[in-house]
């Protein structure tokens, strides 16, 4: 619901939790008042202070009035250059130079639906209503479009922003942010998603310490260093108490997400593009749409923050028909071939995994060009006839004779310098000229923001599509981009080429979902470098790490949930001893942890024995069944992995809590192990549980407060599972 106060000048936003309001004041400036719990107050506006701050300045006009300052004051859209020192919201060259904007309010509407962003992802959806406000510089003319969308049911708020240039000569942007948030405390923590390469998503919670805090990317991508989502919290918030604030960007490329503690111990939140090598030219009459985020305020702790992005990118941002699809259980053949394949090898695998119950078999890469290695073959998407003769007409019919799906690896973002696409167009790649080209894992980067090379990538993908009638594809990037300019655009707009690279990806798998309506898209980026609520759009899952160790796995994909839906993290089992740790994990521990995902296997299942292919059969069976409760169900963190090593525990809920799967995972075993008795989360308390199908039969009261035993468990990281279903 969206309120306007004619007599105050209150814009209200009410979500079922929570309110948002802002208020235009008597000087035009639009002034942020309030986020949190649902209040019902008309106007907050006792909530502004004014005092007289040394060398805070003062704007023009206020005469002997030293109280009134924009340094000190909470602004729904922070300016640059007149008299706010804090983090500001845009940065703008002017025609004369000057990086000056003062933004004013000049008008609102408010909207049945939800508004849409040309080019770009964004929620969607019934039961939206759109705010749209308009602040202008009056000495410029450059305006900005500020957009709210509001989800009254899902307590989701979404912020936009158009910059439109109605002045008379061209400006320059220097800097768009989506979002500006103030908070009239600083008493809180900023949690950020960080890592690396294999390591990606691990949770850091500090306190707001003076002066500036931040993470992003400045790879081209959202990286696998830092994700685009992060949470203001108070002190002593948990996964169920304290007030709790998520934002997410959705946004796959640089990216910046910063904090301030100011002097007077407020705090201001901005998140956008990263303004790292990014300048965009508007003539006269032209825009420019910084990509949307969305907040969520829970004041019950981060887990009913993490259900309400769960749902709502579940239901209104991945589009029909994956949002609430199950996903296929999948054999991807590169832990047991890499690029080493025939037909032969690649249907005796397929023919494996169907007589398991798998039922779409991925040929992973190498299977196009010269591709024996990763140092050729990239853009030749034409298929290898020596190690596949016939092509994929004929091996693509053999997988779908076994009652499985067909689907295939490709990398279309990047070209190796070993390859007939290089040879007939260097410039294709990004690169100045007179300057060798940075290297990343052997291959060059595509210039994703011309057209004509990604009309190429799509007539030569499409070819390969329909002659395999591929039910999916794995869409990988596996490289930051560097050397980043581009032949197609004058010298004076290379800032534009990161933006237009993104723009670019987004509109290729744009025509893909468009004509291939049913094709499943899983993105993937080195595994996690660019899982992001904007890829989502694109494609409903994302390969969440090329870590599959089970172990490494359950902070990785714990750390992922705390904003993206347990059905968009790809998760397999690989074989032991695994690739990127040597370790040894026992199958059932492999199975457990993969199945927090959208669940498949990457192995040569040919090389297990017996009983590890009963376990398996059992594993696909188990999840096949609860594919509903696991994707859709509402998900529970019962334990902190990157504090407690001696087990990990987590529980999907169904939303009407009448079923509940708990997974636990022990560490690395000791002697005289200690007893386990885990207190689940998310029951009711009124209704009782049967455990396993069995006699044993619990109250939801006790469970959640008594808690239940687990076994002794010996040996290193040992997996355990118990079924809960209501009894009548």
């Amino acid at each position: 619901m969206i309120l306007y106060n004619e007599q105050n000048r209150t814009l209200t936003l009410h979500t079922q939790r929570t309110t948002y309001q802002m208020k235009a004041d008597r000087r035009g400036v639009l002034l942020h008042l309030y986020y949190g719990p649902r209040v019902e107050e008309a106007d907050l506006s006792g909530l502004l202070q004014y005092a007289d701050r040394g060398f805070s300045p003062n704007p023009s006009g206020s005469g002997e009035d030293r109280t009134y300052s924009l340094d000190t004051l909470p602004q729904e859209y922070s300016t640059c250059g007149v008299g706010d020192f804090r983090l500001h919201s845009a940065e703008v060259e002017q025609a004369d130079g000057s990086l000056l904007l003062d933004l004013r309010y000049a008008g609102h509407a408010i909207l049945p639906g939800k508004y849409a962003l040309e080019g770009l992802p964004a929620f969607f959806g019934e039961g939206w209503e759109t705010l749209s406000v308009t602040l202008r510089d009056p000495c410029s003319g450059v305006e900005a479009e500020l957009l709210y969308g509001v989800d009254e049911a899902d307590d989701l708020i979404t912020r936009a922003v158009r910059l439109t240039n109605r002045g008379t000569e061209p400006v320059a942007l220097c800097r768009v942010m989506s979002l500006c948030l103030d908070f009239n405390r600083a008493d809180l923590d900023f949690v950020t998603f960080n890592g690396g390469h294999v390591k990606e998503r691990h949770l850091d919670r500090a306190p707001l310490r003076p002066g500036e805090q931040s993470v992003g990317s400045v790879r081209g991508t959202s990286s696998h260093q830092h994700n685009p989502f992060v949470i203001l919290c108070e002190h002593d918030a948990g996964e169920d108490h304290g007030v709790c604030y998520g934002a997410a960007l959705l946004y796959s490329g640089n990216f910046l997400a910063a904090a301030e503690r100011s002097q007077f111990d407020d705090a201001r939140l901005v998140m956008g593009i990263h303004p790292y090598h990014f300048r965009w030219t508007l003539d006269p009459g032209e825009s420019f749409t910084a990509p949307e985020a969305a907040l969520v305020c829970s004041p019950d702790g981060l887990t009913p923050m993490t259900h309400r992005f769960h749902r709502a990118i579940r239901e209104k941002l991945i589009r029909d028909p994956y949002g609430g699809k199950r996903r296929p259980v999948l054999i991807n053949n590169w832990e047991a071939t890499e690029f080493h394949f025939d037909e032969e090898k690649l249907v005796a695998i397929a023919r494996e995994g169907a007589a398991l119950g798998m039922e779409l078999f991925v040929m992973d890469d190498g299977w196009f060009g010269k591709r024996n290695s990763d140092f050729s073959g990239l853009g030749d998407w034409t298929v290898n006839e020596k190690k596949l003769p016939g092509g994929l007409e004929a091996l693509a019919p053999r997988i779908r004779e076994l009652g499985m799906q067909f689907g295939i690896w490709v990398e279309p973002e990047m070209v190796s310098e070993d390859s007939e696409l290089y040879r007939a167009h260097p410039d294709w790649a990004l690169g100045a000229p007179h300057r060798p080209q940075t290297q990343g894992r052997s291959q060059l980067v595509l210039d994703f923001s011309r057209q004509e090379v990604r009309d190429h990538i799509y007539a030569a993908l499409r070819q390969v599509l329909d002659s395999a009638k591929a039910a999916y594809v794995k869409w990988d990037m596996n490289r930051s981009l560097t050397d980043v300019w581009s032949a197609a655009i004058p010298a004076g707009r290379q800032g534009e080429v990161y933006h237009r690279y993104v723009l670019g990806v987004y509109d290729l798998l744009e025509r893909f979902r468009r004509d291939y309506p049913d094709l499943l898209i899983e993105g993937c980026s080195g595994g996690g470098g660019r899982f992001d609520a904007g890829m989502l759009y694109y494609t409903p899952q994302i390969w969440c790490s090329d870590n599959t160790d089970a172990i490494d796995r359950l902070r990785i994909q714990c750390g992922t949930t705390f904003c993206y839906p347990v059905s968009s993290v790809g998760a397999h089992v690989s074989a032991v001893p695994n690739g990127q740790t040597g370790r040894y994990t026992p199958m059932e521990t492999r199975g457990v942890a993969a199945m927090c995902g959208t669940f498949g296997y990457e192995m040569d299942l040919g090389k297990c024995t017996d009983e590890e292919k009963e376990v398996v059969r059992e594993q696909v069976r188990t999840f096949k069944k609860q594919a509903v409760l696991i994707h859709q169900g509402d998900y529970y963190r019962l334990t902190d992995p990157f504090r407690n090593t001696a087990y990990t525990a987590w529980a999907h809920v169904s939303t009407d809590k009448r079923e509940a799967l708990v997974s636990l995972v022990t560490g690395s075993t000791t002697a005289a192990l200690p007893f386990i008795v885990l207190r689940l989360r998310g029951l009711d308390p009124d209704l009782r549980y049967r455990i396993d199908g069995g006699e044993r039969v619990r109250g939801g009261a006790a469970l959640m407060h008594a808690g239940i035993s687990f076994p002794l468990i010996p040996g290193d990281y040992q997996a355990r599972q118990v079924y809960l279903t209501a009894v009548e």
